[in-house]
């Protein structure tokens, strides 16, 4: 049964995001912006992890591949967006919009499994630092990696493929800067009982699993610092977990309310706003968080840098 004239779709719109005409070149000016920050944050993070042994450990392993997901995350949809901000053509063909969907979930559910790892070695390093060797062995590591790149692809193909089945209507405007899973959802004319019901099944293993799992990772490496009180290493845990926990809220946060939990209430310019905070927000923000202020990663920098400069001379 059909809700609208059924027809073959050859291609979407995307209507972009709800910004007036004038503020067009600003918004433009500002994400480009954002853009290049994250493509620079993350590109000198990975760069600086291959070029310095010293970061060749279980940490900078999870970190460079969080920097190459948030880099490709972020280019799954930002240049679209920018290209459609300066131009009057907003197409996407319906293979280009299935490919931005798979590599959409995909660098996502990458990125979110790799929080997951980095909870768990940092968890292990402060409250088991005799063991630390042993537990987070290279075998381990490199097992972890492995796995969520496998897992990953498998959960982006399954709901790719689900999409694939449907039919849509001649209503072929997609109200978002990208081709969004549950805007793509409303557009279909066929049964979405088996989309929804993937949504809801694996969303607790692929979302809420990992969330609970670094919120649980966190809250002990909290208790074990309490427990040999010291006010430098209270005041470094906060400042590190609390920001570390606030882009984790922020990401897991929007996820679940515009996946697993939406609110009748939510508009299409509302989702696209909060849509915003975990593609373009998160991704920028994850660099400065998680590595750029880390004495380690300083040090790398001062290094590489030095390095060149030496070798310049000679």
């Amino acid at each position: 049964m059909t809700r609208r004239n059924q027809t073959v779709i050859s291609q979407f719109f995307l209507l972009g995001l709800p910004i007036s005409p004038e503020d067009q070149h600003l918004f433009y000016a500002l994400f480009l912006a954002m853009y290049l920050t994250t493509i620079m944050g993350n590109l000198i993070i990975i760069l600086l992890i291959q070029l310095d042994s010293r970061l060749h450990t279980p940490m900078y392993l999870f970190l460079s591949n969080l920097s190459f997901a948030d880099f490709c995350f972020s280019s799954v949809t930002m240049p679209k967006l920018l290209q459609n901000m300066q131009s009057q053509d907003s197409s996407i063909s319906y293979a280009g919009c299935l490919t931005q969907l798979y590599f959409f979930l995909f660098f996502g559910d990458l990125g979110n499994f790799l929080l997951v790892a980095m909870a768990y070695d940092r968890y292990v390093a402060i409250c088991s630092p005799l063991h630390y060797t042993s537990i987070m062995s290279p075998k381990l590591c490199v097992g972890l990696v492995v796995f969520s790149w496998v897992l990953t692809t498998f959960h982006a193909m399954l709901h790719t493929l689900l999409m694939a089945r449907l039919s849509f209507c001649e209503d072929r405007v997609i109200p978002h800067y990208f081709c969004d899973m549950s805007t793509l959802l409303k557009l279909a004319c066929s049964d979405t009982h088996d989309n929804e019901l993937a949504i809801v099944i694996l969303g607790g293993p692929i979302v809420v699993l990992p969330f609970l799992l670094i919120i649980v990772s966190y809250a002990r490496i909290v208790s074990s610092i309490f427990k040999v009180p010291s006010s430098q290493g209270i005041s470094k845990a906060f400042s590190t977990c609390g920001s570390h926990l606030s882009v984790v809220s922020l990401f897991y946060g929007t996820v679940i309310g515009l996946y697993l939990c939406p609110s009748a209430d939510n508009s299409p310019a509302k989702e696209t706003v909060m849509s915003l905070m975990y593609t373009m927000v998160t991704p920028m923000l994850n660099p400065f968080i998680y590595s750029l202020r880390n004495r380690d990663m300083k040090g790398a920098l001062e290094r590489v840098v030095f390095k060149k400069q030496i070798s310049s001379f000679l």
